[in-house]
């Protein structure tokens, strides 16, 4: 079955080397999809997203999945296609709520500046209130590693360093498997590794 990988903010399709030789390993033929969110507006990338995800369609089922702002994109791409979307969606500390840090931050020029239109549509609820939600089936993954405590920006509460447990559903009860990881190599651990075969195994299964 073929994949499409988005990566995250500040990340480049590199992020994702380690797990597409695993995916090649199993038998899948993994493909990814890069952009630079700081040179380019969101609408132009998702509209090249939809572009690719389309000639993908062409090929066979697939399966897509987007790490952080990845699965915004995904998520945003979806009701623009022509042909028949994906099987699934995998999204990775994908924040389907805006997020603290990015609310915090996005004040800041340079926070504007540095992480461009992309970066800002994190930090506007206005962006999230126009956000698609998916219609396909999706698996949310989150990272549990992030820091706790007195002087954490989360507190208490479980995270992965960038992006609270709680920022990740799309709907209140949504399932959300956890895994030991930070953010920004949460695709490189052996966890989330696994449960990304176990979600592919179940959707090739499935008729």
């Amino acid at each position: 079955m073929n994949l499409l990988l988005v990566h995250g903010l500040w990340r480049t399709p590199a992020s994702f080397l380690l797990l597409v030789r695993r995916l090649r390993g199993w038998g899948y033929s993994p493909q990814q999809f890069g952009y630079a969110a700081v040179a380019q507006g969101y609408d132009a990338i998702v509209a090249r997203l939809v572009q690719r995800m389309d000639a993908l369609s062409a090929l066979g089922p697939y399966v897509v999945l987007g790490h952080s702002l990845g699965g915004i994109l995904l998520r945003s791409a979806l009701p623009r296609l022509l042909d028949p979307p994906p099987r699934h969606l995998i999204m990775l500390g994908t924040p389907n709520r805006p997020p603290r840090l990015a609310r915090a931050l996005g004040v800041y020029w340079v926070y504007r500046r540095l992480m461009g239109e992309c970066g800002v549509n994190l930090s506007s609820l206005a962006f999230y209130a126009s956000l698609p939600v998916p219609t396909i089936p999706y698996t949310l993954i989150a990272g549990t590693a992030g820091p706790r405590g007195r002087w954490s920006p989360f507190g208490h509460e479980v995270n992965d360093g960038i992006v609270a447990v709680t920022e990740i559903p799309v709907y209140d009860d949504d399932p959300i498997i956890l895994v030991s990881a930070t953010h920004t190599f949460m695709m490189n651990n052996a966890g989330t590794q696994e449960v990304i075969l176990q979600v592919l195994s179940e959707v090739i299964a499935t008729p």
